[in-house]
């Protein structure tokens, strides 16, 4: 074999040891890319599930209000503060953050259905004082039959005996969307709303299949989610005045 031959057959060695070394390390090169590629990705997409997660945890007891458009529950509820009471002096949520629950009944004086309740709210504040339950009353009707001082008069005619507050400027009641009276909302140890709605199923009290608001209560207390944590309010629409 001649020389020039020789030389022939080892260029063409080489240039074949070339490209097979040439797809070697084009061949690593992509598999580094794709696997760094990969770990970005897998970076990413476990950020993302944390976010998602740490998100979930946040809302997971939060849900829209079927008979409520401005609250939620779940929600933290609006505080609302400098309320006149009926003992002259002046009241904001805060002042019963020592208690287990508080229970919110928007009502007034001159509407029958709310009428129709108060002995039974009488009766709730007296067996659920003990168990760290406050009870509180806000008005905000304008009608002259609920003015300050007819609100004085009708409280101790009935002997209540939890807080009677007045909210000439409504505030309160448009926070947390009230529409009736009475409208009741349960605020857990937290201050979110456990509960909002009626009392309970029918205002002639002999009728009665379905306690709401005892139902929610026990069962917050026993930390546990009321099985119904919102029914339709009944009652007397909320005359709001124009802002």
């Amino acid at each position: 074999m001649s020389r020039a031959s020789v030389l022939a057959m080892k260029h063409r060695l080489d240039q074949s040891v070339l490209v097979r070394y040439d797809w070697h390390v084009r061949r690593e090169r992509d598999r580094s890319m794709i696997q760094r590629m990969f770990g970005s990705f897998r970076r990413r997409a476990v950020a993302i599930l944390a976010v998602a997660t740490l998100a979930s945890s946040l809302v997971e007891n939060t849900f829209a209000a079927k008979f409520n458009k401005v609250v939620k529950i779940g929600q933290k509820a609006p505080s609302w503060k400098e309320l006149i009471g009926i003992d002259d002096k002046k009241h904001s949520l805060e002042d019963w953050k020592s208690k287990k629950l508080v229970v919110v009944v928007f009502t007034c004086n001159h509407c029958p259905v709310a009428q129709a309740y108060e002995k039974r709210l009488i009766e709730f504040t007296k067996q659920y004082k003990s168990k760290g339950v406050a009870v509180v009353a806000i008005s905000v009707s304008q009608f002259e039959a609920d003015s300050f001082e007819n609100m004085k008069q009708h409280a101790e005619k009935h002997k209540f005996n939890f807080p009677y507050l007045y909210d000439k400027t409504q505030k309160s009641a448009r926070k947390w969307g009230v529409t009736r009276t009475p409208q009741v909302f349960v605020l857990d140890q937290k201050r979110n709303f456990a509960y909002m709605g009626a009392v309970d199923d029918n205002m002639n009290r002999s009728k009665v299949t379905k306690n709401y608001l005892r139902d929610a209560v026990d069962a917050t207390l026993s930390g546990k989610e009321p099985e119904i944590r919102e029914s339709r309010q009944i009652g007397c629409a909320i005359d709001y005045q124009a802002r």
